[in-house]
């Protein structure tokens, strides 16, 4: 809710008016920078609902505050829920001013069959080794390369308060404040206007399955707990256990559910980002995280989702809620109309896994065909686009896993090996129906494994100009940027050739067929190459090679297996009425499309 109603400090002509919800208060006041502190000076009044609400003349933009709540038998200095900034996670509040220049910014979010998502952690995307962590104004500085990339969308991991200095996002303190070792609210407004100006996007992790648990200002926060629990703001009986902690917010009261829906509409309407992806959507709607668990579902979770994102489609609809939910649940993607939970899309387990393992196994026979079948082409979600598809996140390189090709070739993550195949990973994220995501990097064989105090080495940019160049062309193909492989930017797909002794997979793709529209994906996993591999053609005529990740421009070490233009002969094979035969190397991937 907004005007009369907003909670948090709002700047008004005659001070700052101050609103906060402490349901078992006797009562509230405001110290600050104003007043010299004092908890005696400026009393807030009682409203209905629990609430606390006063009009102090003498605050401003800039003040440092605290909200003075009253027990009966102590006084507690807690930070406003609402603060969107703060001096550090432990620290006090600030009154910001929402204005912001946004220099007539017209942007306008591409349509989402068009997107490539690009996922970042700011402390780390642009930083030198020691010292602070990266900045939203550090990220500024690498737009370029990101436009250059071809990305269209940035994905920031968590950047409310957290938390000291160094951290993946996951444990906020202070969600309505912006991490002030990033740079504050106005840094990242910067951040977005000039993401905006570059044509990208910026979608947002948001953390509402838990708080914290650490510089919790919310924690029993109005003196009241039960059962030695968290108080007003989280659950007080067995639904407060999570994997992080007792912290699961309450979403059973109204209060609990305005304030994650108004934190949803700031950062989507005052902050004019693009999307939001929800970290953990399982342990919002279910205990333990589960599907087909009755006995742990939490129902008020499910009506979270869709008081969200029906306020979302009603008042800007072209913005996406991504789920993290990783269960396969085809009822998060639905409309709320029909009992879903109302997301757009949401990250697909049931490509990254299977995918992963196939560029990972270390012998041929080991690597699946129809699992990558099934992979390329499941549409649990009933539109592709309900899917969100990649081989890396921070999660799958962390946590006990590494980045591809250091999964591929431990210590050894630019050799030949790791170089190939995990790029046939990127052909088959950047190739298949869904919205493709890459994860910071890994455009540039980034090796290891993801640490908040490991910055990406940008050196790798030019050591590997020839990796950055492949996820560059293969960037161009999806978006149909030359116009000559629009099949890629549908939803259909045709996996017809599945050969699982010889471990190689071909798949079409089309929206309307024809010429620069349909598209044959034809991928080797295997250690051997040919000069006439003959696979099943949707029409007749010349094919055109537009891309061969075989190609030496891309890696010195690759073998240059040369892959020509095709003539579709009337030989029927895999289903179709015409085949041809084409060259193809080992552990490559070959994309054609037709000019006439």
């Amino acid at each position: 809710m907004t005007g009369t109603d907003e909670m948090g400090a709002v700047l008004t002509p005659d001070g700052v008016r101050f609103r906060v919800w402490a349901p078992h208060a006797v009562g509230v006041t405001v110290a600050g920078d104003w007043n010299a502190w004092s908890p005696d000076t400026d009393a807030l009044i009682p409203e209905d609902g629990g609430r606390f609400a006063g009009l102090v003349p003498g605050a401003r933009t800039g003040d440092r505050y605290k909200l003075v709540i009253d027990t009966g038998t102590r006084l507690l200095w807690r930070n406003d829920p609402y603060a969107k900034a703060v001096t550090h996670s432990a620290g006090e509040s600030i009154v910001c001013d929402p204005a912001f220049d946004w220099d007539d910014d017209r942007y306008q979010t591409p349509p989402w069959h068009e997107l490539v998502i690009y996922e970042l952690h700011v402390g780390t995307f642009n930083d030198a080794p020691g010292g602070g962590p990266g900045s939203f104004a550090s990220v500024e500085r690498r737009l370029g390369h990101l436009r250059g990339l071809g990305v269209n969308a940035i994905e920031l991991m968590p950047s409310a308060e957290f938390g000291k200095d160094f951290s993946w996002g996951y444990n906020p303190a202070q969600i309505f404040a912006i991490e002030e070792a990033y740079g504050g609210p106005v840094a990242l407004k910067r951040l977005i206007r000039a993401a905006h100006a570059a044509g990208i996007a910026v979608i947002l992790d948001v953390v509402y399955n838990h708080f914290g648990p650490a510089d919790l200002d919310l924690w029993r926060f109005d003196g009241w707990d039960e059962n030695g629990k968290g108080g007003i703001y989280f659950y007080n009986d067995e639904r407060s256990r999570t994997p992080w902690g007792d912290t699961r917010p309450d979403y059973g009261r109204p209060e609990v559910r305005r304030y994650l829906a108004d934190n949803a509409r700031m950062w989507l309407e005052e902050f004019r980002c693009d999307g939001l992806r929800w970290d953990a959507t399982s342990y919002i709607r279910n205990v333990d995280g589960n599907d087909g668990d009755p006995a742990g579902d939490i129902p008020e979770g499910w009506r979270l989702f869709q008081e969200i994102t029906t306020d979302t489609d009603r008042r800007q609809p072209w913005k996406l809620h991504i789920a993290e939910d990783l269960r396969s649940n085809p009822h998060l993607t639905r409309p709320v109309g029909d009992g879903g939970a109302g997301f757009d899309t949401q990250w697909d387990a049931g490509f990254v896994h299977p995918v992963r393992a196939a560029l990972i196994a270390g012998a041929d026979e080991q690597r699946s065909m129809e699992t990558l079948r099934l992979a390329v082409s499941h549409h649990t979600y009933g539109d592709a686009l309900r899917r969100v598809i990649y081989t890396e996140s921070h999660d799958e390189v962390a946590n006990g896993h590494s980045r591809v090709p250091e999964e591929i070739a431990p210590g050894h993550a630019a050799n030949l090996w790791a170089q190939k195949r995990s790029t046939l990973g990127a052909v088959l994220v950047l190739t298949s129906p869904g919205i493709p995501m890459l994860f910071q990097g890994q455009e540039i064989l980034e090796d290891q494994w993801f640490r908040d105090e490991d910055p990406i080495d940008w050196s790798k940019e030019h050591t590997h100009a020839g990796i950055l160049l492949m996820y560059r062309d293969l960037i161009h193909l999806r978006r149909n940027v030359a116009g000559i492989t629009r099949g890629l930017c549908s939803h259909n797909v045709n996996v017809h050739h599945v050969n699982d002794t010889d471990k190689v997979i071909a798949f079409h793709r089309w929206e309307r067929g024809g010429p620069w529209d349909d598209v044959i994906v034809v991928v080797n996993l295997a250690n051997r190459s040919y000069d006439g591999y003959r696979i099943g053609l949707p029409r007749p005529g010349a094919w055109q090679v537009r891309f061969n990740s075989d190609w030496r421009g891309y890696s010195p070490l690759f073998d240059d297996h040369p892959s020509y233009a095709t003539n579709a002969d009337p030989l029927p094979a895999d289903g179709m009425g015409w085949s041809g035969a084409l060259g193809l190397g080992r552990y490559a991937a070959v994309i054609l499309s037709q000019d006439q």
